[in-house]
């Protein structure tokens, strides 16, 4: 019978665990921003379970999304955990690309977390 109750809890801890990543209900959102200027059509990276950059090659990034025409970004369906977010835009008064991440924890498992992606020449 211990046998049984070891095995019956050591799977329910696996299986009750989650990743970082998409499959949950929570919601990160935000503008990206050079300085106080808005960057639409920005494109956002996001990389699961990241503290820290990953680099600035895209193929570092687990997925994207595009800004909109005013600078909005969201990316939908998240696990609670830590991301880590990389923008890479055009500041058309400066003609000059801009790039930029942050860091970002989502604590609430159904909830939205707001936070702008800033960005630099």
């Amino acid at each position: 019978m211990k046998k049984y109750l070891s095995l019956f809890l050591l799977s329910t801890l696996l299986f009750s665990c989650t990743k970082e990543g998409p499959g949950g209900k929570a919601t990160i959102k935000g503008m990206v921003m050079h300085h106080t200027k808005p960057i639409p059509g920005t494109v956002v990276y996001i990389k699961y379970g990241a503290t820290e950059s990953p680099g600035k090659s895209p193929s570092n990034y687990d997925a994207n999304v595009t800004a909109d025409a005013s600078a909005n970004y969201k990316f939908e369906s998240l696990q609670k955990g830590h991301y880590y977010l990389y923008g890479i835009g055009f500041d058309s008064t400066l003609s000059k690309p801009v790039t930029g991440g942050i860091p970002i924890e989502i604590k609430d498992a159904t909830g939205t977390t707001t936070t702008n992606v800033p960005v630099t020449e």
